[in-house]
């Protein structure tokens, strides 16, 4: 990034590499503060007529209000408001008179600017190794601290010196910026038709003032990520100073995810769902997965592909710069599409669903798997377990809560747990892409210190929040039981939301049907059928996935490890609740029984 400043797809990135205001007058004097004023013009002008009567009475500009003078007025007006009140400025400033005539109505238009820039997703960058920096002996998160109280005190003031009062209530709002980043140049084998990823910044370091509320335009995601014969970095653009690369580890797997600014809360709220790489796992290393979010490929239609580059050994995927893909669920899913063809290429079975490793306070512990596809109640039946089981529980911990995988002893992996005839299962994430909807309500407000949201007043609202440590995803535990979340069928008094299948066959219908009823996470409606009930991997290679389901499936039955349905009732209506507490305490009934 080469300028000081940018403000596009209301996403403000401040380079405070090339600049660090630490005075009223240095913002002022900044492009930042000019550009902002005429993004602002330009956009509330246009909706709101009170704006442009407010500077034609106060600054006497006619009906362009966006034009080099009338923002230059108000910059000089802003400056004289740091060091005099209103009605000073009124005698001393004759082309300012009508400013204390008018006091009440420029109040309102410096609410309004300062409204606009807190609805600002703000993000401040510093590159680390760059020695044009006046923050070389500050720390970054004391000078992002420093420059929200900067911005507070410029409001403030400015406000005293209109309105004449003091405020009785202060609020320390988040007035500087929401995400800061600290970036350094990454040097590693960029093999042959790599090329326009070098020189993009390696982000390090990540300071997130939380909770960080965003509004990406799409709100669901649709289809399947497909394979390409042709490597997409061959046929899209990529200008290094647009890019973020976010280093992040999927599993054991290293990934360099490359990331348009245009999307650049996708990139930031990785922070919240995967492990980041430290710089001494990069430097000089050639990753596993390479995902380029925002493309150009030079076309007006979305498009999305990857690739298995055989001769790097290297899984590559895209999606193009366009407004359908501003959705976080295209950045994970691919993510783990990729991540899943690669397991499955090791001989290892990735599985969409949620692990937790339950440990009562009597003492016994068992490790529960529950498979589904997206809006299956997995997650929300783990959810409610924890809640309803609380007085008999000592501690939880996810080992994977939508993406995990199985591996068997003779299987290629980065470790192994138990002996030799054990099988173990693995996560992805260290956190979790919750949808709302479906939860208690007062989940989100548990979570509000360190969650991000996007959209949370729309159906299929989201929450990313961390769950887990990497330690703790990585450790390798074994599988106590393992259950499909049937999300569709009723409980009766016949019938308990617990189901064991009796034979490897039966089983393997079951979750290879990948039956469920779609929640609105994406653009299904009513039963639909995914196979294996992941289309992140196994869908795109399913004769590959064929062999791999009935090996692991074999290894089940042959000690007797306990496989069946769990009806979540999640997608029947006026079950929402009930019906994963339901599934819950049937589920918790079999723990108990298994320690007598």
């Amino acid at each position: 990034m080469k300028k000081e400043w940018s403000l596009a797809n209301d996403k403000a990135i401040l380079n405070f590499t090339r600049r660090y205001c630490t005075t009223y007058d240095e913002v002022l004097d900044s492009d930042g503060f000019r550009s902002l004023l005429e993004h602002f013009l330009k956009r509330r002008g246009r909706e709101f007529s009170r704006i442009t009567d407010v500077i034609h009475d106060t600054l006497g500009a006619g009906k362009e209000i966006t034009s080099e003078s009338t923002i230059d007025n108000l910059i000089t007006v802003f400056r004289l408001l740091v060091a005099m009140d209103v009605d000073i400025i009124s005698s001393a400033f004759p082309q300012y008179q009508a400013l204390a005539q008018h006091r009440k109505d420029f109040l309102y238009l410096v609410e309004e600017i300062y409204n606009y820039w807190l609805g600002l997703e703000r993000y401040s960058v510093l590159f680390q190794r760059d020695q044009n920096t006046n923050l070389s002996r500050v720390s970054f998160i004391d000078a992002n601290t420093q420059f929200k109280t900067l911005i507070l005190g410029f409001y403030r003031l400015i406000r005293i010196n209109i309105s004449g009062t003091h405020p009785t209530v202060f609020r320390q709002v988040t007035a500087g910026v929401n995400v800061g980043m600290v970036c350094h140049t990454n040097f590693w084998p960029i093999p042959s038709g790599y090329e326009s990823l070098k020189g993009i910044p390696f982000i390090d370091t990540i300071l997130l003032e939380t909770p960080f509320i965003t509004y990406p335009k799409r709100n669901t995601r649709q289809g399947f990520f497909k394979e390409s014969g042709q490597n997409p970095l061959s046929r899209i653009t990529i200008n290094e100073h647009s890019f973020f690369c976010f280093p992040v580890k999927v599993g054991d797997l290293l990934a360099y995810v490359y990331v348009h600014r245009d999307f650049l809360t996708h990139g930031v709220s990785l922070a919240n769902l995967f492990q980041f790489a430290e710089e001494e796992e990069t430097a000089g290393h050639r990753p596993d997965i390479i995902y380029v979010f925002g493309g150009d490929t030079g076309s007006s239609e979305p498009e999305d592909s990857y690739y298995y580059d055989k001769t790097n050994d290297m899984l590559v995927g895209m999606v193009s710069h366009h407004q359908d893909y501003d959705y976080f669920g295209y950045m994970k899913k691919m993510m783990l599409t990729l991540h899943n063809i690669r397991q499955m290429h090791r001989g290892n079975l990735p599985i969409h669903g949620a692990m937790v490793k339950i440990v009562l306070k009597s003492g016994h512990k068992a490790n529960v798997v529950i498979m589904g596809d997206s809006g299956a109640g997995k997650s929300e039946s783990i959810e409610a377990f924890r809640s309803l089981a609380d007085a008999h529980i000592s501690d939880m911990t996810i080992i994977f809560d939508d993406m995990g995988t199985f591996v068997l002893p003779d299987s290629k992996t980065a470790g192994s747990a138990g002996d030799e005839d054990t099988l173990v299962a693995y996560g992805t994430e260290i956190g979790a892409f919750v949808r709302l909807d479906d939860l208690d309500s007062g989940y989100a407000f548990k979570q509000l210190s360190r969650s991000i949201f996007m959209n949370p007043d729309k159906v299929n609202a989201r929450l990313i929040n961390p769950v887990a440590t990497y330690e703790e995803i990585m450790a390798g535990e074994k599988v106590d039981i393992f259950l499909y979340a049937n999300n569709y069928d009723t409980v009766t008094p016949d019938k308990p939301a617990l189901n064991f299948f009796g034979t490897k066959e039966e089983a393997i219908d079951i979750f290879k049907a990948g039956k469920r009823m779609a929640k609105g996470t994406t653009q299904e409606k009513g039963i639909t059928t995914s196979y294996f009930a992941n289309p992140f991997g196994p869908h795109q290679d399913q004769e590959t996935s064929d062999r791999l389901i009935d090996r692991y499936f074999e290894h089940f039955y042959r000690p007797g490890i306990p496989v069946g349905e769990l009806y979540t009732q999640l997608g029947v209506e006026g079950m929402e609740n009930a019906g994963p507490e339901k599934a819950a305490l049937d589920l918790f009934e079999w723990i108990k029984a298994q320690e007598e």
